[in-house]
């Protein structure tokens, strides 16, 4: 099984951003900057996927606004930028205000962990266009960063370190596929909750490293897992190389890959494999980062394109 199985085509995304990149020749990276003085905005719009449909079905609605501050705070952290506010959109049939309440709730607790302020949003009503009980989200989130201090990847060179930081698990890419293998097999319950532990945000971790170590490009691993998201952040020329060996790939992917027959180069095409943010260094600041906890170097920059595996 794979994800174009479940329904979903990556390649037909990525021809989509090809085009979308003509009319707009800096669209495709994980955020867009707009000039402010001596700084540059950052902004990114994101949405939670199909990993609502997992929060309908066991009426929990907490943390999945976490999810959807994480997928665009992350985003925006790329390039170094410190989130400043959130704006978000919640749309259903129709509006039952408790639910509503729950699901916002985890929103502002997603901003207070980014560190940046919940605006507000908007809240649509809409009649006979979402099913009974169901509802939408979508989130934008802006920061800040120095127009000096922007890392962009620019800076990369052949032997630069790949540093892989955990993720709290499958995050909120591959639900569609997710979906899929379990209603294919029995699964405990235990595994539901596990899947649905909300997106991790890197951003105050990874901020404290911008202040003390030298970090030449960064990647958030969303759609497209390693494979498609780590070549978004180097130059012309270069790729990566990297070693599944070098760090432990939480169960629940091994369960979904056995379970649904995925093929191994899918699962890392799909899904986080267990690293849910990278960081692109040189040896020695490398080796100091990966003293800290949740920290550990993958692989490194090599000639080519794309990624390759050990």
């Amino acid at each position: 099984m794979m994800y174009k199985d479940a329904g979903v085509d990556i390649d037909a995304g990525a021809e989509l951003v090809k085009r979308l990149k003509l009319l707009s020749p800096d669209i495709g990276g994980f955020s867009g900057l707009y000039p402010f003085g001596d700084q540059y905005l950052a902004a990114s719009t994101d949405g939670v996927g199909t990993k609502l449909k997992l929060a309908f079905q066991t009426d929990c609605h907490d943390k999945i606004g976490i999810d959807l501050v994480a997928m665009c705070v992350n985003d925006i952290l790329v390039c170094g930028a410190k989130p400043l506010f959130f704006l978000d959109y919640f749309a259903t049939s129709e509006l039952d205000v408790d639910r509503a309440e729950r699901v916002i709730q985890g929103i502002a607790a997603g901003c207070k962990e980014a560190g940046c302020a919940l605006l507000g949003g908007e809240t649509a009503e809409m009649p006979g266009f979402y099913r009974p009980k169901e509802y939408d989200l979508s989130g934008f989130a802006v920061g800040v960063v120095d127009k000096d201090k922007v890392i962009d990847g620019s800076g990369i060179i052949e032997g630069d370190k790949v540093i892989g930081i955990a993720s709290s698990g499958v995050h909120s890419n591959g639900f569609s596929l997710v979906r899929k293998i379990l209603t294919e097999n029995p699964h405990p319950d235990s595994l539901i909750d596990e899947l649905l532990r909300p997106t991790r945000i890197y951003v105050k971790q990874v901020l404290d490293l911008l202040d003390q170590y030298k970090i030449k490009g960064m990647a958030h691993i969303t759609g497209g897992g390693l494979t498609d998201n780590l070549p978004r952040s180097l130059p012309e020329g270069l790729g990566v190389l990297i070693d599944k060996s070098l760090w432990k790939i939480p169960p629940v992917f091994d369960w979904l890959k056995e379970k649904g027959n995925v093929p191994e180069e899918d699962m890392f095409k799909t899904f986080n494999m267990g690293i849910g943010f990278a960081l692109i260094a040189d040896s020695e600041s490398s080796l100091q980062i990966c003293s800290h906890d949740d920290f550990f170097e993958i692989g490194a920059v090599i000639k080519g394109k794309g990624v390759r595996w050990a």
